[in-house]
């Protein structure tokens, strides 16, 4: 008996630290430190550094467990309530998680930043991730190229950003190429081989990765790897097949051949991905007058389109060099240089202006117009964060064009994980979003400010960031309903065409979704060489539960790498997969909470069921179909280049732990140009 009372009491004893730790109005716990606390209180304390403990670990289920029970010895807590809501948040289950905000928000608790948080999150799910297409951007920030009388670069006339938010920039009167990160502050510079790059007035990434650097006064183009070292050069100065006078704009097709507008020879010319010369086009045929003066060039599927600065006009060709069409009609433009494709249309810099072209009608819209001040807008080009880079030419700097409701709502900033294992010194995982989930990529340490308890940690570090990850860890799904088993060649094939692309790197799982899905493997990708149907366990059945199937798979990838995916393969819109236990909006906000995409890979032409669309767009994936002509190498290519707003910083404490009881307050504040973001959560050192 006395030893039953030394636990209990000391059960009682260990929630003290922790009511008394949190002492601000609105936080939980909280009660007269003369008081003596209730047995309630001590073992909801307990209960709940249970439910954070498993929250940072991942166990979401469990962390609810442990939370409600928390809960059930203090009803009104508003601490618990909150973190009842993350638990609920991160499972994919937002409808719970808003109401318990919503009772903890409605007792004065979590001020501004809880309604903000409940409001982005409904929005969320009334409107779904995606903004609209067509809406005004305003500038978000400017990089001069001249800081207090200190030229940085001069003539900035095309962008490429990068998918780690970093973006090149060519300098045509600088002759260089230089590498800016999200602040604007310069990161790389280089200025091509021996000889240096001769007025460069483009760059673009290869589907390899590799830069090509298009040079106008020097009649050729220069191909560099990915870090930016010169590997040849491609082209020469003339009029032949395979020669230039004065090249302007580059782009690529699926095929990776690459596209030349040759404003000297008012043509097209075409490389193989090799840098061989294949053919040229754009001359009088037929009822087309030629090219008069070519300049930006983008490349849609089997469309190429081509501006022309004499005409004011854009043409359509078809990717044999055919001339199929006049997009917009002459006059349409003054002046049309660089030419992107971004959300289903052409992106066009005209003068002092970024317009929208429809590629199907030619219907336009004014993104942005930069004012009556001297300006040449020479290049617009989307980035990860789903900015618009542009380059002005005349006034010598590059903006950061930002649609206006994202400059409004500001930046979603969750702390995902809190390591404090090795206290004091603590290890912190955030998440930069939008408000329209869309991640935040290529933050550098100074956009990050935390707080303990509102004072300044020390010895603030960012350790890395998740969109400079170059592997991923896959969870391929194996559709086993009997639609799917006359493609059994097909299956196996697309198995090992994903896992040979992974090179050997991380994690490969394989679901096979049954009536009741099972894992099938754990293991190296480069294990499964020789992948057989015949291994898998789990039998072909009438209808197989994908939605349990997508659970199970995420399940496994909540503490995968943090470029983790999921690979459907199925026979499309012919196949019977059931989505009976979970809903598609909670399957989606699962995957999308804990940064998982969803592609498919179809083994027919058919339409690709609702369900599976829905779910797909959702979380950002793409379609595939297994025969395509590029084959299956980009999906994993694909997947670890969506963007990923994920950062682990570390920091020292200063924090008194009392043997492990205490709640550790923890702040963390994210700026970016002039937008911010804040969140408020807490943590345990370990029990001493």
């Amino acid at each position: 008996m006395k030893k039953s009372a030394a636990i209990i009491i000391s059960v009682l004893f260990s929630g003290l630290a922790l009511f008394a730790q949190v002492t601000t109005d609105d936080a939980g716990f909280r009660v007269p430190e003369d008081r003596i606390r209730t047995g309630n209180e001590g073992f909801a304390s307990e209960e709940f550094r249970r439910g954070v403990q498993a929250y940072y670990k991942g166990a979401f289920n469990e962390a609810i467990v442990q939370f409600e029970k928390a809960l059930a010895y203090l009803p009104d807590d508003n601490l618990i309530l909150d973190w009842l809501g993350k638990a609920y948040y991160k499972a994919g289950l937002e409808g719970s998680a808003l109401s318990y905000w919503n009772n903890a928000s409605e007792n004065g608790y979590g001020g501004l930043l809880l309604e903000n948080k409940i409001e982005i999150v409904r929005e969320r799910r009334v409107t779904g991730d995606s903004t609209d297409k067509l809406m005004r951007f305003s500038e978000a920030g400017a990089f001069p190229g001249e800081f207090k009388g200190n030229l940085i670069f001069s003539g900035p006339v095309s962008v490429q950003p990068n998918y780690d938010g970093t973006m090149w920039v060519a300098a045509y009167n600088t002759n260089e190429v230089i590498l800016l990160n999200q602040n604007g502050k310069v990161v790389n510079r280089i200025e091509g081989p021996v000889n240096g790059f001769d007025r460069p007035s483009d760059i673009i990434r290869l589907h390899d990765g590799n830069l090509l650097v298009c040079e106008q006064a020097g009649d050729r183009l220069a191909l560099l790897n990915s870090k930016g070292r010169f590997e040849k050069y491609i082209g020469s100065k003339g009029r032949g097949t395979g020669q230039v006078v004065g090249p302007l704009y580059l782009a690529q097709d699926y095929l990776e051949r690459i596209y030349v507008t040759d404003y000297g020879n008012r043509r097209i010319d075409v490389f193989d991905k090799d840098g061989e010369p294949v053919f040229f086009f754009g001359k009088k045929s037929g009822d087309f007058a030629g090219l008069k003066g070519p300049t930006g060039i983008a490349v849609i599927d089997e469309s190429v389109f081509v501006a022309d600065d004499q005409t004011g006009s854009i043409y359509e060709f078809d990717r044999a060099g055919n001339f199929i069409r006049e997009l917009v009609e002459k006059g349409t433009f003054k002046k049309p240089e660089a030419i992107k494709y971004w959300n289903g249309s052409l992106i066009v810099c005209d003068s002092n202006r970024v317009v929208s072209v429809d590629s199907d009608s030619g219907a336009i819209f004014e993104y942005v117009r930069t004012g009556n001040a001297p300006s040449r807008v020479t290049s617009a080009n989307p980035d990860v964060n789903g900015n618009v880079i542009v380059t002005d030419f005349t006034a010598n700097e590059v903006y950061v064009m930002s649609k206006v409701q994202e400059l409004v709502g500001g930046l979603f900033v969750q702390i995902e994980q809190i390591d404090a294992s090795k206290f004091p010194n603590v290890t912190v995982e955030l998440r930069v979003e939008n408000r329209h989930r869309q991640p935040v990529v290529g933050l550098q340490e100074e956009n990050f400010y935390l707080t303990e308890n509102m004072r300044p940690v020390s010895k603030l570090k960012l350790l890395g960031a998740a969109s400079n990850n170059t592997d991923a860890d896959i969870t391929i799904i194996i559709d086993r309903s009997i639609n799917s088993a006359e493609y059994a060649r097909e299956i196996e094939s697309s198995v090992k065409e994903v896992a040979a692309s992974m090179n050997g790197i991380g994690t490969l799982r394989i679901v096979a979704a049954g009536a009741i899905p099972a894992v099938e493997y754990v293991g190296r990708p480069d294990l499964l060489g020789d992948f057989s149907l015949e291994a898998l366990k789990t039998k072909q059945t009438k209808s197989a539960a994908c939605d349990l199937a997508l659970r199970l798979a995420s399940n496994d990838l909540i503490n995968a790498a943090k470029k983790r995916g999921i690979v459907l393969i199925t026979a499309g819109a012919a196949n019977s997969l059931t989505f009976e236990k979970y809903n598609l909006a909670e399957l989606s906000s699962y995957m999308n909470n804990n940064s998982i995409s969803l592609s498919v890979i179809q083994l027919d032409q058919g339409a690709l069921g609702d369900e599976l669309s829905y779910v797909a767009e959702s979380t950002s994936g793409n379609t595939y179909y297994v025969f395509r002509p590029q084959g299956l190498s980009d999906v994993v290519k694909d997947i670890i280049e969506l963007p990923q707003g994920i950062y682990q910083l570390s920091f020292t404490s200063a924090m008194s732990t009392n043997f492990g009881t205490n709640y550790l307050p923890l702040e963390s504040e994210v700026y970016l140009l002039n937008r911010s973001g804040r969140d408020e959560t807490g943590y345990f050192a370990p029990l001493q």
